[in-house]
């Protein structure tokens, strides 16, 4: 099993607990970027970056994930991808994407995605916290306890 992170947009206090943690469990910890990342000396971290461009790391990542991977994003449609493939997905705040209910969570963002295009605007997520960092650790090590 490995993790792999949709690196660019991943929360730096994401990244410090996946380090942690894939020192810990021993787990391949895979970071997937489009620039050049300073990642800790550890057998068990390794980077790929890749050209720019839109859906070019998330591409990467779908073609590198097996089943039983984690990735983690907060890119519904990369972890609907994911979850198709057979891997699960955790987003920073903590939950899990599975094929029980990824499907909702993509006709949900298609929604408001729709409703943005008409007008309608939604604010956007609010600011990463201590609340969601911890939630994250929870749910990760749950995750890894489950599978390693």
């Amino acid at each position: 099993m490995k993790i792999y992170i949709d690196a660019d947009a991943c929360p730096k206090a994401v990244k410090e607990i996946l380090y942690r943690a894939a020192d810990k469990r021993k787990v391949s910890l895979v970071l997937v970027a489009n620039s050049y990342l300073i990642v800790p000396e550890s057998e068990f971290i390794t980077t790929i970056e890749v050209g720019a461009g839109a859906d070019i790391a998330d591409e990467k990542i779908v073609e590198l994930t097996e089943q039983g991977d984690l990735v983690i994003t907060a890119d519904i449609p990369l972890a609907d991808h994911v979850v198709t493939k057979g891997g699960l997905a955790l987003n920073p705040r903590g939950e899990l994407y599975t094929k029980q209910n990824i499907k909702h969570h993509l006709a949900m963002r298609d929604f408001m995605t729709e409703m943005r295009t008409m007008g309608h605007e939604g604010g956007g997520p609010p600011a990463y916290n201590n609340k969601d960092k911890q939630a994250f650790a929870n749910n990760l090590d749950k995750f890894l306890t489950r599978y390693i």
